[in-house]
């Protein structure tokens, strides 16, 4: 009888001897998950109850599980869906943030083919654990967007004069101007009359200043007149707009660098001083937009699931939340504007090379006009991002506004200028930005004058303007694709042209750039090959 007592209690085979011990169950745990049984590991957590999961997980070390995803991915989904079974209170500090980190590290730069269906379950059980982590996630690559965006404003700027040059040689050329105006200012200043500059406070009372003669009144405005001649002149005006567009430069470089150290602070191998930052930053974008579709729809994650922040009804997905709308109206809208820019390179595009092709100068030079057209779409899309971005900081600063761009009073007013500019996209005045995209292609190509008077040519710009200027004004801005880099050919991102060599891959030119929209390529660019 002994006998049996012993065999009935004598220790199981399958890890439940352990339950009733956080420490013994902490042990058994680590050593399953050093022989990379993880399944094994995920059975063990399966059957732990509240108060030892929780004894559990406050020991746990999830740095040592993060390091080997994504094979420990099954163990991590076990901890959460039982967690979200079981519902301890108080709720557990577990480190969700780290391993949704972890996970996107991972997106941004996949290899592992099957990594998607390996996390895929982890991710679902996380969300719903955690539903706030949408939030986080859609944040976080918004802020990735834009510091990759903002990279692109620190181009050329116009002077007072219209032409393209940098940023600091016209804020010097300004300065020089203002200081030279002031200087004459002030001798003039030196040189005024009594009546106007008299220093006896006696002499500037109401019954002193309405008793003055009409001479004296006369010389008082032509000295008054002198000095505003002086000072009001129009190009001097361009300093308040050059320190503006400075201004968001400082703001953007900022983001970068914060967007930066905070990929820094997840990946501490990433070789930061050499990678291109909007390259980076463009990586871990797309990790956020991968994991995001992988949490699927707000509505699939359980009972628990709250409302995100900007989303009034907490039942839209990531998409909504984001400027889309799941009605047919808004998808039409969309596939209407990328049907306008695939219409501006097939249309446009073609009836202004014909028109280029029969002016004698550029007769022989067909390398050249198809590189005119390719640099005005990219120059129409800059300025037009340049310009959005200076009308926000006018009216920020004509209100005393803040320029933190975290003050809620800041945000609610970039939201409501922003919405301004897409109601009026169709009536804004964008003569200011034609002149200084045709002006560039002039100045840049002065030995052929005969584009100076090319109508076909004035047109082909107003239309990509237009163009250019209603898609950054939308709610998800489009934006051209940047990387011009003559390297292989990306079927994901480049289209060859019809007459394109198709035995390469090896890029020689682009013809027209890709169009983007939260960073998925909407319309390819079209290389030659």
């Amino acid at each position: 009888m002994a006998d049996s007592r012993e065999r009935i209690r004598g220790p199981s085979r399958d890890g439940r001897e352990f339950l009733t011990s956080p420490r013994q169950v902490l042990r058994r745990l680590m050593l399953l998950s050093e022989g990379r049984q993880y399944r094994e590991a995920a059975g063990v957590v399966g059957r732990l109850g509240p108060s030892v999961l929780r004894s559990v997980i406050a020991e746990l070390p999830i740095d040592l599980l993060l390091e080997h995803l994504p094979h420990s991915s099954y163990l991590l989904e076990s901890f959460f869906s039982r967690l979200i079974t079981v519902n301890p209170s108080p709720k557990p500090d577990v480190p969700t943030e780290a391993v949704l980190w972890q996970l996107i590290k991972l997106f941004s730069n996949p290899h592992d083919p099957g990594l998607k269906q390996r996390c895929l379950k982890l991710l679902q059980s996380l969300v719903q654990y955690e539903p706030n982590l949408r939030h986080t996630i859609r944040e976080t690559r918004k802020s990735f967007n834009d510091a990759v965006q903002g990279l692109g404003v620190h181009g050329l700027t116009t002077d007072a004069s219209g032409q393209l040059i940098s940023l600091h040689m016209a804020l010097k050329s300004e300065l020089q101007r203002h200081i030279d105006t002031y200087k004459v200012a002030l001798h003039k200043l030196e040189e005024l009359s009594a009546i106007t500059i008299n220093q006896d406070p006696a002499h500037s009372s109401h019954q002193r200043l309405l008793a003055i003669n009409y001479g004296d009144i006369q010389q008082r405005l032509i000295d008054n007149k002198t000095i505003l001649t002086l000072l009001d002149k129009p190009a001097l005006k361009q300093l308040a707009s050059l320190i503006e567009n400075l201004s968001q430069r400082v703001e953007n470089d900022k983001e970068v660098l914060k967007a930066v150290g905070q990929v820094k602070r997840v990946d501490m191998q990433a070789n930061l001083e050499k990678r291109p930052a909007a390259g980076l930053l463009m990586n871990f974008a797309r990790g956020c937009e991968v994991v995001l579709q992988m949490m699927g729809p707000e509505s699939l994650n359980g009972p628990n699931t709250t409302p995100s922040i900007g989303s009034p009804n907490g039942g839209s997905n990531s998409s909504c939340s984001d400027g889309y709308h799941s009605d047919d109206s808004a998808n039409e809208e969309i596939s209407g504007m990328v049907s306008q820019y695939r219409l501006l390179y097939l249309e446009n595009r073609t009836d202004t090379l014909e028109a280029l092709d029969s002016l004698p100068q550029l007769k022989h030079v067909h390398n050249l006009k198809a590189k005119i057209l390719f640099s005005i779409i990219v120059l129409s899309f800059r300025l037009c991002h340049g310009m959005r971005e200076r009308k926000v900081m006018e009216v920020r600063r004509t209100l005393n506004c803040p320029l933190d761009s975290t003050n809620e009073i800041t945000l609610a007013l970039d939201r409501s200028i922003r919405q301004h500019l897409h109601d009026t996209i169709d009536t804004f005045p964008l003569g200011e930005i034609e002149r200084s995209v045709f002006n560039q292609v002039l100045s840049t190509l002065h030995e052929y004058s005969c584009l100076e008077s090319c109508p076909p040519l004035m047109h082909f710009v107003s239309a990509c303007v237009r163009l250019a200027w209603k898609m950054v004004n939308q709610k998800v801005p489009y934006y051209l694709d940047n990387d011009f880099n003559l390297g292989f050919l990306r079927p994901e991102k480049h289209e060859r042209h019809a007459q394109a060599d198709r035995r390469s891959d090896l890029i020689k030119s682009f013809l027209w750039p890709a169009l983007m929209q939260n960073t998925h390529c909407v319309f390819k660019a079209i290389v030659v090959t």
